[in-house]
């Protein structure tokens, strides 16, 4: 018997007098103790599909069909009935942990609210269920945990907590949205591992959406291949995988990285250095502010990057990756040698360092928070224009659409502002914006960790165009090993401030030395 079972699920929004349909016509079932995989793309309906389960969708929704949870219909019924079945017999585990955890409550009173609702627990016994939940997900030492907020916790141990509510009151059927997408690999396969793990201790359906072909082949018993709101194949994972029939489900299975960066050549010279770097910030305690110790963010960091070269700093969270950039631009302070062009970053003066900012530019993980709401796409690309000055005889306007053909867009679009853009679209314009200034480096802070893994191939082939093309120094920084494999020349792994492996990109991905780096490859590739 199915625990979910919907048929000819139909979803259309009202917006601005507009109809959209974000699905149509969906049909698929969750057995009991089943993975279900919902995959596809940004826009292709999954997480409207699943938030249509239990009425999640807001009033600007029609949903027509059926959904059907343990024989009962889901659709049409009362606020009422749906409260009864929503965090209790059907139970949601979203994308970011921190979006979904109120920041002024803490742990133990967010997982004793789904208990009190639901079970009326409170007291004493709601703090042994809530211990008894956050040890069953992992967490050390709970008790300690209990009253800590969400800020104060990892991005793993947020993602736990989430999993431990949603677990509060025995779900059958766990709804996971992206649940690790956000998420370090070695985190990732925590997570994938503690899901699995509680699938068979405790009798759970499992509901997952992701666009990861890869964590799909992994936990998945079946899979629904979704392309603008309708399911265009499913079947067993196995059959899926090995031979796919729809020419979508074809180009997801085709969409892995391949190939590597171009030789750097013999005679390319040096574009940034540095020498014992060091981050260390202050631990001040007492009225007087004395320092009593130091968190040593990046310790000793030796590194050389040559034009046409990448260098790909890899490790989780908190590893010190994007502060060591930081440093390297004098975004932060720090110690040690650090040479961009030849020059020293740590002697140059205030006035020298503005004209050095041309030369390094930054494209960050998150392209909608990092371009403004307000500006057109000609003024976001344009801004460092104005800033650094237009060369002369040059027209603004016909640099932005020079640039925007080389990232491959439509110059036509530069009147548009970022909200009107796909991700894929938003992170090719804040490429286009560092690149328009012809920089000699370029940091790119987990630039593809938002995009679905179609987009995430266009943008690494655009970076290595651009680099071939130019003679770009790049600092990649990325939890993705598959993106740095297709990306570096040169890696370096961080844990904990320290580099703990340092070499050619081939020597550390098929001969990696420390122990760290070698849980990073068994997390990213199996073991």
């Amino acid at each position: 018997m199915s625990v979910l079972d919907v048929r000819n699920l139909k979803v259309t929004f009202r917006q601005d007098g507009r109809r959209i349909e974000a699905v149509k016509g969906v049909s698929f079932s969750v057995a009991k103790g089943e993975t279900v995989a919902l995959v596809g793309e940004s826009g292709s309906g999954k997480s409207v599909t699943a938030l249509s389960t239990v009425g999640l969708l807001g009033d600007t929704a029609e949903v027509s069909g059926s959904v059907t949870y343990a024989g009962k219909q889901m659709v049409g019924v009362s606020e009422r009935e749906l409260r009864k079945v929503r965090g209790n017999d059907i139970s949601f585990v979203f994308q970011e942990p921190m979006t979904s955890l109120n920041p002024l409550h803490t742990i133990e009173k967010q997982i004793t609210e789904s208990l009190a609702l639901h079970q009326a627990l409170t007291g004493a016994a709601a703090r042994a269920r809530v211990i008894e939940l956050l040890e069953k997900v992992g967490i050390r030492n709970p008790e300690s945990r209990l009253g800590a907020y969400p800020h104060q916790l990892s991005g793993g141990q947020r993602q736990r907590v989430m999993i431990a509510m949603a677990l509060a009151n025995g779900p059958e059927l766990l709804v996971a949205d992206e649940p690790t997408t956000a998420l370090d690999v070695t985190i990732q396969a925590q997570i994938l591992d503690l899901l699995a793990d509680l699938k068979r201790s405790e009798g759970l359906s499992l509901l997952f959406i992701t666009h990861d072909l890869g964590i799909v082949r992994r936990i998945a018993d079946r899979v629904c291949v979704m392309q603008n709101g309708e399911i265009v194949e499913q079947g067993k994972a196995t059959e899926v995988f090995a031979a796919p029939s729809h020419p979508y489900t074809q180009k997801l299975l085709a969409a892995e990285q391949r190939g590597g960066p171009e030789p750097v050549p013999s005679d390319a010279t040096e574009v940034v250095s540095t020498n014992g770097l060091r981050v260390w910030f202050p631990i001040q305690k007492g009225l007087l502010k004395r320092t009593v110790g130091y968190v040593k963010a990046v310790n000793d960091a030796t590194l050389t990057v040559r034009s046409g070269e990448t260098l790909g700093i890899v490790g989780e969270s908190g590893s010190g990756k994007t502060t060591l950039a930081l440093a390297i631009l004098r975004l932060i302070g720090s110690t040690g040698a650090a040479t961009v062009l030849g020059r020293d970053m740590q002697r140059l003066k205030r006035s020298d360092l503005r004209g050095m900012r041309r030369e390094m530019q930054v494209v960050f993980q998150d392209p909608y928070g990092s371009l403004s709401p307000r500006m057109t796409i000609e003024e976001v690309i344009a801004e460092g224009l104005g800033v650094h000055g237009i060369e002369p005889g040059q027209n603004r306007a016909e640099m932005v659409a020079g640039i925007l053909r080389e990232v491959g867009l439509d110059p036509a679009m530069m009147d548009r502002y970022p909200h009107e853009f796909s991700g894929g679209q938003r992170q090719r314009i804040a490429i286009a914006r560092a690149m328009i200034l012809r920089p000699k480096l370029v940091v790119l802070d987990e630039p593809t960790s938002a995009l679905d893994m179609t987009v995430q191939v266009q943008i690494v082939e655009l970076l290595r165009s651009l680099q071939r093309k130019y003679g770009l120094a790049y600092i990649f920084i990325s939890h993705d090993l598959r993106v740095i494999r297709a990306m570096a020349h040169q890696v370096m792994v961080m844990q904990n401030g320290d580099v703990v492996e340092s070499g050619s990109c081939e020597a550390v991905f098929t001969n990696p030395q420390s122990d760290y780096t070698k849980a990073l490859m068994a997390a990213a590739f199996g073991p």
